[in-house]
């Protein structure tokens, strides 16, 4: 699973605005800022969480320990 802080870290790391992440996971942009103002795993569907997951994954995100109590997230550079 994934946590708010790391959604929002991601996205971060990949300069992605809230309506690039929902075009490119298809998730809706009302949804993502809903779970960014979340504290640690959002209350959401888990096929929902899964898909921004992937996404931002197979765009070089990384995701690093546990998101409850030491939450991190890596990018790693791709040509």
């Amino acid at each position: 699973m994934l946590s708010s802080s790391q959604i929002r870290a991601a996205r971060s790391l990949l300069n992605w605005s809230g309506q690039q992440l929902s075009e490119k996971s298809g998730v809706g942009v009302t949804t993502l800022r809903r779970y960014e103002l979340q504290d640690g795993i959002p209350a959401a569907n888990v096929k929902v969480l899964m898909a921004i997951k992937e996404c931002l994954e197979n765009h070089g995100i990384e995701f690093t320990g546990d998101p409850l109590k030491n939450p991190g997230v890596i990018l790693h550079i791709t040509d």
